[in-house]
């Protein structure tokens, strides 16, 4: 982690490590997930990515096309549309976060979804 000073980041480190650690020992017997987040995993320091303090590592990457017209069929039953050419040109433009799909969801029952939200 890095902060302002080596000895708070330190200090830091530690108390998440030990929150961690606790968050653990009270959810053995029970099923539990802890989610972590970041878009700087190379500035993390590898004790708080080790074994056992994050076991699990999965690399969220852009949305391709595939992808999307997976999210266009799940938001929107579709499964070809005229606009998908364009789309498919843009994504291999530009880098797409997944959360695209938020703007798959129509906003009103009254408009034409495919058209408005494609």
């Amino acid at each position: 982690m890095q902060g302002g000073n080596n000895d708070e980041s330190r200090v830091t480190l530690s108390r998440l490590l030990n929150f961690i650690d606790g968050i653990w020992s009270e959810a053995c017997g029970g099923e539990k997930i802890i989610v972590f987040i970041t878009n700087y995993v190379d500035k993390l320091d590898l004790a708080l990515i080790r074994r056992g303090s994050m076991d699990k590592h999965i690399e969220m990457s852009y949305c391709s096309f595939e992808a999307f017209k997976l999210l266009a069929k799940n938001y929107l039953d579709v499964e070809a549309h005229e606009l998908f050419a364009e789309i498919e040109v843009l994504l291999r433009e530009m880098q797409m976060t997944p959360d695209v799909a938020e703007n798959l969801m129509p906003k009103s029952d009254e408009e034409d979804a495919a058209e408005v939200c494609l």
